[in-house]
Order: C-alpha cells, then sequence, then structure tokens
C-alpha cells in the first residue's frame, strides 16, 4: 500500500515470512468453524460422526474431518500450514519432538537392510540411533565430513543410499553444506535429501528451493521460542511427508494441541526475535574472535568459517548461535561458564533466555569420568583431546539479547552461551 510523503522500499525477507508466520493457516487451516482471532486450542481425543454414511464418505476421501487425536487435530493443523507457507512446503507433520521427527523419518525412508548417509557433526542423539538402532535393522550408514563431496560421491556410487541426512549448520561446529550441490548428485542416484534446518531457522534458509526433498526442525528451539514447549517438525512434498505420518500414526508420538498453541504463539514473533539473534550472535562472534583468550570461534557469518562464502550465498542470517574455544583446560572453561551472571547452565537454544552449557559436562560427563579413572595422570586436557578433539568447546548461543553481560564492546549485548547434546 503506497502512501503519499513516504518513500517506496522493498519489503525484506523477514517481513515476508513474518507475515506469513502470523497468518498462514489462521482463517482455513483449522478446519473447525469459528470467529476466535485466536486459534482456539481442540481437546479431545477423538471426533464424532453424525451418521455411517459420514463415516463412509470420510474413509472414502469424500468428506474431510478428523477422526482420532493421533492422526489430527484442528489446532496442530494450524501449526504445521504455518510451518509449510514459511517452507515453501506442500505438507509438513509435526510430532512430539525433534528427535520423533528424526527417527520416524530415517525408520520411513530408509528400508531395512538400506543404506543412509550422514555426517561427522551432527546432535548426539541422532547418531546414536543411526549407529545403534538401525543397524538391528541391516541398516547401515556412511559417516562423512559435511564438506566433503567426493565422499559422498563415493558413497552414492558404492552403495544403494536411500538417503542422505545431514544438518546445516552442523551442531556443534556450525558446518554449512552445500544443500544445492549435494541435492543434484544425491537425486542422479536416486538418493534423497533431508536437511535438519534447525540452527537455520526457515527465515535464514529455505533448504526445499536449494533442492532439498525433506527439510525437519526441533520446534522446540526457535519456533517455539520461549524454552516452554517441546516438538519437531518434517516439511517436503505431499508423497513424502504422508509416507512419514503413515508411520507416525502407528508409532505414536503425537502433539498434543496445547502445546501446538505454543508453537503457533511463538511462530508470530519468529521474524522479530531471529533478526535480533543474527544480529547480536555476529556481534558477538566478533568480539570472541578478537579476544586474546578465546582460542578459536565458529560461526557462518565469520569470514574464517570453512563455508563462509557458502554461507552468504544459501543464508540470509547466520542464526542465533556462536560455538567458541576457550584457550585452556577443562577447569579454565568451567570458571568461564560458572563467572557468568545471566546465562542459565543447560540444553537448548533459541529461546528468549540465555543460556550457556559445557558438553564435557553436559553431554559426555560419564565418558570423562571413565577416562579419569583409566588416566589419573593425564592432564584433563590431554584427555579431551584423546575422546574427541571436542571437550574444550563452549558453544554459545545468542537468543533476544536484551541485557549485557560484558564491557567495552559487548555493552548492550547478552549471549546465549551453550553445547548442544552432542559435541
Amino acid at each position: 500500500v503506497g502512501v503519499e510523503g513516504l518513500p517506496k522500499s522493498k519489503p525484506s525477507v523477514f517481513s515476508y515470512d513474518g507475515s506469513l508466520a502470523i497468518h498462514a493457516g489462521e482463517r482455513s487451516g483449522r478446519g473447525i468453524v469459528t470467529d476466535a482471532i485466536t486459534t482456539p486450542v481442540v481437546n479431545t481425543s477423538a471426533y464424532f460422526f453424525d451418521n455411517t454414511a459420514q463415516l463412509i464418505d470420510f474413509k472414502e476421501k469424500r468428506r474431510a474431518s478428523f477422526e482420532y487425536g493421533r492422526y489430527g487435530n484442528p489446532t496442530t493443523v494450524v501449526a504445521e500450514e504455518k510451518i509449510s507457507a514459511l517452507e515453501g512446503a506442500e505438507s509438513t507433520l509435526i510430532m512430539a519432538s525433534g528427535m520423533c521427527a528424526s527417527t520416524v523419518l530415517l525408520l520411513a525412508l530408509v528400508p531395512a537392510g538400506g543404506h543412509l548417509v550422514t555426517t561427522t557433526d551432527c546432535y548426539r542423539k541422532t547418531r546414536i540411533f543411526i549407529e545403534t538402532i538401525l543397524p538391528r535393522m541391516g541398516i547401515k550408514a556412511t559417516v562423512i565430513d559435511p564438506a566433503d563431496v567426493g565422499a559422498l560421491e563415493s558413497a552414492l556410487n558404492e552403495n544403494n543410499v536411500s538417503l542422505f541426512f545431514t544438518e546445516s549448520p552442523t551442531n556443534p561446529f556450525l558446518r554449512c553444506v552445500d544443500i544445492k550441490h549435494v541435492s543434484e548428485l544425491c537425486h542422479q542416484k536416486g538418493a534423497l535429501v533431508c536437511i535438519d534446518g534447525t540452527f537455520a531457522t526457515p527465515l535464514n534458509q529455505k533448504a526445499l528451493a536449494l533442492g532439498a526433498d525433506l527439510v525437519l526442525h526441533s520446534a522446540t528451539k526457535y519456533l517455539g521460542g520461549h524454552n516452554d514447549v517441546l516438538a519437531g517438525c518434517i516439511s517436503g512434498s505431499m508423497k513424502l511427508v504422508s509416507e512419514v505420518r503413515n508411520l507416525h500414526h502407528i508409532l505414536g508420538g503425537a502433539l498434543n494441541p496445547n502445546a501446538a498453541y505454543l508453537i503457533i504463539r511463538g511462530m508470530k514473533t519468529l521474524h522479530l526475535r531471529v533478526q535480533q539473534q543474527n544480529s547480536t550472535a555476529l556481534g558477538m562472534a566478533e568480539i570472541l574472535e578478537a579476544h586474546p583468550k578465546v582460542k578459536r570461534v565458529y560461526y557462518p557469518g565469520l569470514q574464517s568459517h570453512p563455508e563462509y562464502d557458502l554461507a552468504k550465498r544459501q543464508m540470509t542470517g547466520f542464526g542465533g548461535v556462536v560455538s567458541f574455544e576457550v584457550d585452556g583446560d577443562l577447569q579454565t572453561t568451567i570458571k568461564f561458564v560458572d563467572s557468568l551472571r545471566i546465562p542459565y547452565i543447560a540444553p537448548s537454544f533459541g529461546g528468549c533466555e540465555s543460556i550457556v552449557d559445557q558438553p564435557a559436562i553436559m553431554s559426555y560427563w560419564y565418558s570423562l569420568k571413565f577416562c579419569f579413572i583409566l588416566f589419573p595422570r593425564f592432564t584433563v586436557f590431554v584427555i579431551l583431546i584423546a575422546m574427541v578433539l571436542l571437550c574444550a568447546l563452549v558453544n554459545i548461543y545468542l537468543c533476544n539479547l536484551t541485557n549485557s553481560t560484558t564491557k567495552g564492546k559487548s555493552k548492550g549485548v547478552s549471549c546465549n552461551i551453550r553445547s548442544p547434546d552432542n559435541s
């Protein structure tokens, strides 16, 4: 709408996506008649039919309706419609958690005795599922570096690969995968591509538009955005999402309508939160990289990041997560974490609160204790290097930063410092 006297300006991606996040699904996606502006929470486990003829019409797909809570709910449908609109997807399936979405997708799309490719840097629980559960069904996995396209080509040529499953950016080093290129390679060999875009959000990265077949999110994080709900979702073509949906209806893991409402509410401010998180995270990453007590910083928006040019091409923002290594041993890092005044020591990210976690403690404590028992003479740092070269790592997640925990250049910036359950 033009207004006389005001200059014309092109809407940003965020303003357009912000409108989608607010309005998508609200008027026509509920499946119920209501004049409420806010989507109602429909708390029911089952739905009735007026007569048998209606039931038969429903079974024959001549009538749109709901049947049982595990198969769908008017409130969850609105959340799904919003996510589909943001991702440019034909269909979205929302579930009880991000891990529920990951595991059901893998079980649905990789057949028994099949083969998948994944990356070295990924969420720890996903890796555990791939390494310990899928082999029970004869499913094998090739693990490659996120940037090693040659290794992906070899895996595709040497195996009958059903799926390439990866994060971008990855957890916890925030590596970026060339989604367009890997999608082209996989499709040439008949393999599907699923991108876990949790760290990117649908605002910073459009994985489906880049060629991926499916995109997955832990909606617990940015989509919910308030650290008060667990949810996960997958988006893609109607055909592929329906395959996953059919298995999901059997396994369960349905999202309850109250949780769906929290996702809907959270998404209405998603564009505002993500813009702020992008801006503050980049500023904090630059401050940390210049700090003499910081050994290394991992953030796609820094020129020092190995996939910086790629990230600039396929992302519109780099997210609210910054990972960095303190220049010191485990005890030095603990001292740093414990000296922070605002961040909570906790898992997760993407909410309004600042969070910090140290993966050596949060994710690998029992492995660490085992090393102490076996090798009491080893220094903490040597033990950690021998384990996985990751335990001196601290991930910083920067969310809705309004308070200051730093001095000088960082004044006015509070930080969300955290490492995921994987490092």
